[in-house]
């Protein structure tokens, strides 16, 4: 059954509410938790799931994310029909980029053709969770409508942000809602069952679906806005929920869409948790990344016999704390703290300097910048926002190589 079924990863998103962190990067290639790349969540699960075709569909500024793919990715072998290709827009459909996760799908149908694949599965190449794709396609092959969709329980106040249904005893839906503003809670569970944009498609049904939408003028091609809705009124649509793979990874059933600066900051602070709501330890199921080969991290005494010190915090490769204090925080490689600098609740990307006497507190500094020595962020609002783009919940972003 794998081996039959193409993995499509839709990774062109702009990531709008994400910027600065998407100015120069799509949103799957945003790094997180001091090491890995968002996508490399996706791309786990797909090779512990045994996943061996797998098609990145790229476009948005795009570089980042190729490069991460072929230094990091580069592990299956052609020639036994394996494989990992980034596929950008190629407009053989017309004169269009890619204009809705459909579209992406549709303007790449002759490889699906070509494939020689049974089912198709969908995925997003931006969200953090991990998942045993397996059982869901395990499921999909045990029913007939030709579409699968995975799901998952939300709280009630959460469900305007996600495409909601109703699904019956059977695990057909007979509803879908994209985003709703008052939707009926589950009668039995409280809260909604909301798509988390994971779709399985018999191969045939995918081409004949794509293909109709391509003609209906006043489509948005969008899975979750024209197609979903459309199939569950002439068709049948299965629910797969989410956490049935329970006993191939660990059941912590955690999967967070990281689309606003403010849910980002919380995804990677939750790493930090005594007990951490997302398990990167679990040694059955690694997250794999790019990484290069850096020294070790190590803590530094100042000058004046100040301690480097870090407290509760993710601490990357090549980092050098010299002096300085860091407290729940993460840092990716090649951080560099000064003597007497304080950083609280921040994340800092690859090359950040931090000069001495400078703090810190809920920040996100991208690569490369150096902050002065006695510089002060996340304590005057009013300040930094002049400067920065400051997130609802106060979070202050400084761009990748930002010169103060």
């Amino acid at each position: 059954m794998l081996e039959n079924t193409l993995t499509l990863i839709l990774a062109g998103g702009h990531g709008s509410r994400l910027k600065p962190l998407t100015l120069e990067r799509t949103k799957p290639a945003v790094p997180f938790g001091g090491k890995y790349r968002i996508i490399d969540f996706t791309l786990a699960n797909c090779l512990h799931s045994g996943l061996r075709r797998i098609l990145v569909l790229t476009q948005y500024k795009s570089h980042s994310l190729q490069k991460h793919l072929r230094d990091g990715w580069s592990l299956f072998n052609p020639e036994l029909g394996e494989y990992i290709t980034a596929v950008p827009p190629q407009m053989r459909t017309g004169d269009n980029w890619y204009g809705g996760t459909a579209d992406a799908v549709f303007q790449n149908l002759y490889m699906l053709k070509r494939s020689g694949a049974e089912r198709v599965l969908i995925l997003s190449g931006d969200h953090i969770y991990r998942m045993d794709y397996a059982p869901m396609l395990e499921f999909h092959e045990s029913h007939t409508s030709g579409v699968t969709v995975a799901t998952m329980r939300m709280p009630l106040e959460q469900a305007g942000q996600f495409g909601v249904m109703r699904v019956d005893a059977s695990g057909r839906v007979s509803a879908f809602e994209e985003k709703p503003s008052d939707p009926e809670p589950m009668a039995d569970e409280g809260g909604v069952m909301v798509s988390m944009g994971i779709y399985v498609f018999s191969l045939d049904r995918l081409i004949e679906i794509l293909e109709e939408d391509n003609h209906r003028e006043a489509s948005t091609h969008d899975f979750g806005n024209d197609i979903l809705p459309r199939l569950i009124g002439d068709t049948g649509v299965y629910a797969y929920r989410f956490g049935g793979e329970a006993g191939r990874v660990s059941p912590d059933r955690y999967w967070r869409d990281v689309g606003t600066i403010d849910s980002y900051y919380e995804a990677n602070m939750e790493l930090l948790n005594p007990v951490p709501s997302l398990d990167l330890y679990q040694p059955e199921w690694p997250i794999r990344t790019y990484q290069i080969q850096n020294p070790p991290a190590r803590t530094v005494p100042g000058i004046t016999g100040t301690e480097g010190i870090f407290i509760n915090s993710i601490v990357g490769g090549g980092v050098v704390i010299v002096g300085g204090s860091v407290q729940h925080s993460i840092l990716f490689p090649k951080v560099h703290i000064g003597e007497e600098a304080v950083i609280h609740n921040s994340i800092l990307f690859n090359d950040v300097e931090v000069g001495e006497g400078a703090q810190l507190q809920n920040c996100i500094i991208d690569k490369g910048v150096l902050v002065p020595p006695g510089e002060q962020l996340g304590f005057d609002m009013e300040r930094d926002a002049s400067r920065f783009t400051v997130s609802p919940k106060g979070v202050v972003v400084v761009p990748k190589g930002y010169q103060f």
